[in-house]
C-alpha cells in the first residue's frame, strides 16, 4: 500500500494554508478537515472560508473549481484566472478529472467493487437548491487497500472490523462516496448524516479524536497540451495518526 506522505504541523506557525501545487494557471492546497470551501447557508457562524484565506495568502483572486465537504480533507483546486476557470471548469463538469479518496469504513470492504446505485441529487445550499431531483447514474470505483480489527465493543461485538477503502468516484453527485459506502453496508467512520451513530462515538473515544474519515488523495487533470497533470496530497496527521493506530492497536 502507497501512502500519501505524512503532514508536519508547527502549532506555532501561522495558520497558512498548505499550497501543494501552484503554476500560472491553477494552484492547490491540501485542505484541512472542518473548513469550509466558500460560505454557507447551514454554516453562517463560520468564519473561515477557503477562498477568502487562499486570495489573502497569495495576494489574488482565486475560482475554486469544484468542492470537497466541510469534514472531508485533501486536494481543493482553484484557477488563477476566469480563463482558465472556465478551461478546467468544462473538465470537472464532464467528469474528466480523475479523483482518488481514502475512507476508513464500517467492516471489512469488498477487496473491489464498482458501485453502480442511482442517487436523487439533495438539497445544495451552495447553490441554493431546497428540492430533491430524481434518481441519477452514480458510479464509485472502490478498492480496500487494508482490512483491521480493534478491541472495540460496539453493539453486542467485543472487536469492531475496519476497512481502509480506496474511492474512485466516475460521476460527481452531492456526498456520493457517503450515499454509496452507506448503501453497500459500510458507512464511513465519523459520518454524522450517513454513517453509524453508535459507531462513530466508539470509535471517536478509541482513536481520541472525532472527524469524518474521508480524504482526497489525489486529482489527475488534463493540460491544455494534453499532459497529464497529478496532484497529490498529504494525509492530515490526525488521519495517520488513528492509521498508525490502528494497525497496532
Amino acid at each position: 500500500m502507497n501512502s500519501p506522505n505524512v503532514l508536519n504541523s508547527n502549532p506555532d506557525a501561522p495558520a497558512l494554508l498548505e499550497v501543494i501545487y501552484q503554476d500560472e494557471e491553477l494552484v492547490a492546497i491540501n485542505k484541512p478537515s472542518g473548513l469550509l470551501v466558500h460560505r454557507s447557508l447551514i454554516d453562517k457562524h463560520e468564519t473561515r472560508f477557503a477562498v477568502q484565506e487562499l486570495r489573502n495568502q497569495l495576494g489574488q483572486h482565486v475560482y475554486p473549481l469544484h468542492r470537497l465537504d466541510k469534514p472531508t480533507s485533501g486536494v481543493l483546486v482553484f484557477a488563477l484566472s476566469r480563463e482558465a476557470a472556465s478551461f478546467y471548469g468544462q473538465q470537472f463538469q464532464a467528469h474528466q478529472i480523475k479523483k482518488t479518496y481514502w475512507a476508513l469504513v464500517r467492516g471489512y470492504g469488498p477487496q473491489n467493487m464498482v458501485i453502480d446505485h442511482e442517487l436523487r441529487d439533495e438539497a445544495d445550499d451552495y447553490a441554493g437548491i431546497n428540492t430533491v431531483g430524481e434518481p441519477r447514474q452514480a458510479l464509485t470505483h472502490v478498492k480496500c487497500l487494508k482490512q483491521f480489527e480493534i478491541p472495540l465493543w460496539v453493539d453486542r461485538y467485543a472487536t469492531t472490523r475496519l476497512s481502509l477503502m480506496q474511492c474512485e468516484p466516475v460521476t460527481g453527485r452531492k456526498h456520493q462516496l457517503r450515499r454509496h459506502l452507506k448503501h453497500i453496508g459500510h458507512p464511513i467512520v465519523g459520518d454524522s448524516r450517513h454513517g453509524k451513530g453508535v459507531l462513530n462515538r466508539a470509535c471517536g473515544s478509541y482513536f481520541g479524536t472525532g472527524r469524518l474519515w474521508l480524504a482526497c488523495t489525489q486529482m489527475v487533470l488534463t493540460r491544455r497540451d494534453g499532459s497529464l497533470l497529478v496532484i497529490d496530497a498529504m494525509l492530515a496527521k490526525d488521519f495517520a495518526q488513528v492509521l498508525k493506530q490502528l494497525s497496532h492497536p
